[in-house]
C-alpha cells in the first residue's frame, strides 16, 4: 500500500512504530471467519472454506460481510476466479448492496459483453481500462480499492484502473443509466466489506484493510 510504502521511507525496517502498523487489519489473521458473517447476521458455515490464508468459496453459501463497516479506507488483497467464473468485492454497502470491484474471468463469463461488468470495474458503473494487466485464470491477480471522501478508485496488478469522484456531473451522468438509480445516496454509505457469492468457485488471500 502507499501508506506503507511512504512509512517504510520515513522509519528504517524494524523500526516502524507499533501503532503505524495496527492500523492495517488483516481481515482474516486467525485464519478463521471471526470477523465476517452471512448478509443476515448468521455465522459462516458452509460454501466458504479458509485454509492457510487461501479463503475459497466452493459451493452455494450466500455473501459474506466483515462484521466492522467502513467509509474511507484502502483494502489491499488478491483474488483468483475459476473458468468462466464471477464474483466481486463489494463496499459500502447496506445488505448485499453496494459499491463492487468486479471479479471475473474475462474471456469466459457471458458478462464479458458490458465493459463495466469486466475485471477490475467499478460494476455498472466505470470500465476497467482496456490496457490492464489481468492474469490467467487460476493465477492470482492484485487488487486495491481506494475510497476517501467522494474519491473512488480501482487498482489492478498495480495499474489504477477505475478514478471517479462520487456526486460529480460524470457520476450522476453514469449512476442515472445505471440499475442502482432508485437507491438515494449510493456509494457514499458506511457499510461492511462484501464478498459475492456469485454461483462460481472463487479465491481471495491476503485481505488487508486500512481505515483513512
Amino acid at each position: 500500500m502507499k501508506f506503507l510504502h511512504i512509512l517504510f521511507l520515513l522509519y528504517p525496517l524494524g523500526s516502524l512504530p507499533a501503532a503505524k502498523l495496527s492500523q492495517v487489519k488483516d481481515l482474516f489473521n486467525k485464519d478463521d471467519f471471526s470477523q465476517w458473517t452471512k448478509v443476515n447476521g448468521e455465522k459462516v458455515d458452509k460454501g466458504w472454506s479458509i485454509e492457510n490464508g487461501i479463503v475459497h468459496r466452493h459451493a452455494k453459501g450466500g455473501d459474506i460481510i466483515t462484521k466492522g463497516k467502513f467509509k474511507d479506507f484502502e483494502l489491499t488483497f488478491e483474488w483468483k476466479i475459476s473458468k468462466a467464473g464471477n464474483s466481486g468485492i463489494k463496499y459500502r454497502a447496506r445488505g448485499s448492496l453496494g459499491l463492487e470491484y468486479q471479479v471475473l474471468d474475462d474471456q469466459k463469463h457471458r458478462d464479458n459483453k458490458n465493459p463495466t461488468h469486466r475485471a477490475g470495474s467499478l460494476y455498472e458503473l466505470v470500465a476497467a481500462q482496456d490496457s490492464k494487466t489481468l492474469n490467467p485464470v487460476g493465477e492470482w491477480n492484485k487488487g486495491r480499492i481506494f475510497v476517501r471522501g467522494n474519491q473512488i478508485e480501482h487498482w489492478l496488478n498495480g495499474e489504477k484502473v477505475v478514478e471517479i469522484t462520487w456526486g460529480s456531473e460524470d457520476w450522476k451522468k453514469r449512476f442515472q443509466k445505471s440499475k442502482y438509480h432508485k437507491n438515494e445516496g449510493f456509494g457514499s454509505w458506511e457499510g461492511p466489506i462484501l464478498l459475492q457469492d456469485h454461483n462460481d468457485p472463487a479465491w481471495y488471500r491476503n485481505l488487508k484493510i486500512q481505515k483513512l
